[in-house]
């Protein structure tokens, strides 16, 4: 048996995900003193007070299995929303909640429509089971909800709404959303990623769970613990969804994917309104002060953003440029692992780590007219 005979034959067309390097990797690979990340949307801030007291505790368990079901966390979640238990399902990550639900729903020949650029995982879960994807392009930097309904077909089983959009930061109105529902096909299974959901600060931005899963759409409303919570390290999101979709990816995912220390904090991470209020705040002054420091050097962010990273425009090949920031210490995303080859994403940091990048683009700029040559 050859080796292309062994292997699935739909992984021929995968390029797999490329995280982030870490900052320890840079520093010893270009001897850097100090190295800002700002490439992974990582929030800023470490756990919350009480999810680090609730690791140090859940640290001295670490001889036993975690609960596989979650059951204390899923109540949690169940209460915070006001969904019944079999509604809440959980994942390492939203993006764990993402592979199961494929895992779950797509065959070979079946399809899913996303806005493009967007998250990667939307295309390459496809990819993984033999599924098509189509992918819609952006309008202002925005999804197009005519546009990706048009795209349905019979073969469609899932559509994805990013709001706000991962890579570009941008969201999508409550009215814009409401006309889509209106017209999506009942045989469409619509997944709201609104991994971002709690920096977003404008009046028109919909709420997945409240204003469509519990109107009854048939919709897959996703959020996580990785970012305004700071447990990216750990790795827990979860999906709010119907009785039957849950049931289904509950059939799929591991056993034991979300960790006790996991389940813990983030069990320990609910309810404190104040800290979130005043990560949200930090983060909208963050942006303000950073978006300025792009529009200096005339490279162009997409906008409005609303949640905790810019997508900015660099006139040319975004490896080269953020190779330019890598060697002056400044990590960040070039996108065209995310369907756009001329930007890159920056995470907002803490303000001296906004004002390294500051200092790194006075540096730089002088050189990114010459990327495209």
């Amino acid at each position: 048996m050859t080796e292309d005979a062994f292997f699935r034959s739909a992984l021929v067309a995968l390029v797999p995900y490329e995280p982030g390097k870490p900052v320890e990797e840079v520093q010893r690979e270009l001897g850097l003193e100090r190295v800002v990340k700002l490439a992974s949307n990582e929030g800023p801030y470490g756990p919350f007070p009480a999810a680090l007291e609730a690791i140090e505790r859940a640290a001295r368990e670490l001889n036993r299995y975690p609960d596989s079901s979650a059951y204390r966390l899923r109540v949690a979640l169940a209460e915070k929303h006001g969904v019944p238990l079999e509604n809440v399902v959980l994942g390492s990550g939203a993006d764990g909640v993402l592979m199961c639900l494929n895992l779950a729903v797509l065959e070979s020949g079946d399809e899913i429509v996303c806005g493009w650029p967007s998250f990667p995982s939307y295309v390459l879960n496809a990819i993984k089971l033999g599924a098509d994807s189509k992918r819609i392009p952006l309008t202002d930097h925005r999804y197009d909800p005519e546009a990706i309904l048009a795209a349905v077909s019979p073969r469609t089983k899932i559509v994805y709404l990013c709001n706000p959009n991962n890579p570009t930061g941008t969201m999508v109105s409550r009215k814009e959303v409401d006309a889509y529902f209106e017209h999506v096909p009942e045989h469409v299974l619509t997944v709201l990623d609104e991994a971002y959901f709690e920096y977003v600060e404008e009046p028109g931005y919909p709420d997945g769970i409240e204003d469509y899963f519990k109107s009854g759409r048939r919709v897959l409303v996703l959020r996580t613990f990785s970012k305004i919570f700071g447990l990216a390290g750990l790795r827990v999101g979860y999906g709010i969804g119907s009785e039957d979709v849950v049931r289904t990816i509950g059939m799929v995912r591991n056993a034991f994917d979300i960790n006790h220390v996991a389940q813990e904090a983030a069990l320990a991470s609910l309810g404190d309104a104040a800290e979130l209020a005043r990560r949200r705040r930090a983060n909208a002054e963050g942006r303000a002060a950073v978006e300025p420091m792009f529009a200096e050097h005339d490279l162009v962010c997409a906008g409005p953003a609303v949640a905790n990273f810019l997508y900015v425009e660099v006139g040319g090949d975004s490896r080269e440029f953020s190779d330019r920031l890598l060697r002056e210490g400044v990590i960040v995303r070039p996108l065209a692992p995310f369907g756009s080859a001329s930007a890159i994403r920056v995470t907002i940091g803490l303000p001296d780590e906004n004002e390294f990048l500051a200092s790194a683009l006075e540096r730089v700029s002088p050189l990114a007219a010459r990327t495209g040559d």
